[in-house]
């Protein structure tokens, strides 16, 4: 399903071992659009924006208006297990959304807010940092990390996981006391 592997949870509590532990600095400087930069850039160079790319990579029966422009497909939210039929339009495209794993607002409190502005907007639109998940649960979440917030759909908390400290890693950022302990409880049970 997804172009990134389910990180393996034995590999994924080697690498949560490796980041710092610290707390969560202050929210203080932290604007979405002039820290991450415009929503939905073309990182990877193929001619169309990451959230097309994601809705491509995590929709089923896709149909395409031009080569990146996904109109409609049909989602099986990871964070639910509820299906969703996706429609593009100014009144139905909402219900599906795309998620940062690791919120940019945790990211900025975890030490985003010390990366260039380029590893930012990569941070921002990197494919392994991001699902596209049902409306609903996107708004739960909000910038919550593993200790305030988990899918509901158990099973797939290994991978929601595993994804979370392994971004956090390759951009260098921490992870709280809470957050640690949350994401060893998840990780021992895999």
């Amino acid at each position: 399903r997804a172009s990134s592997p389910d990180p393996d949870a034995a590999a994924s509590l080697r690498l949560l071992a490796t980041l710092p532990v610290k707390g969560k600095a202050p929210a203080t400087g932290y604007d979405r659009t002039a820290r991450f930069g415009t929503a939905w850039l073309d990182v990877d160079h193929n001619g169309c924006d990451t959230r097309n790319d994601v809705l491509a990579r995590d929709l089923t029966h896709v149909v395409r208006r031009e080569p990146c422009t996904v109109v409609t497909g049909t989602l099986v939210s990871p964070y639910t297990g509820g299906t969703i039929a996706f429609t593009r339009g100014q009144t139905t495209s909402t219900q599906v959304q795309i998620d940062h794993v690791v919120a940019l607002e945790n990211a900025w409190r975890t030490g985003a807010q010390r990366l260039s502005q380029t590893s930012r907007e990569a941070l921002a639109n990197d494919p392994s940092n991001l699902f596209a998940v049902d409306r609903h649960s996107n708004a739960q979440k909000r910038s919550g990390d593993a200790a305030t917030w988990l899918p509901a759909a158990k099973g797939f908390r290994c991978t929601y996981v595993g994804h979370q400290v392994t971004v956090k890693a390759k951009y260098h950022l921490w992870v709280t006391a809470a957050e640690r302990d949350a994401m060893v409880r998840v990780l021992d049970r895999c």
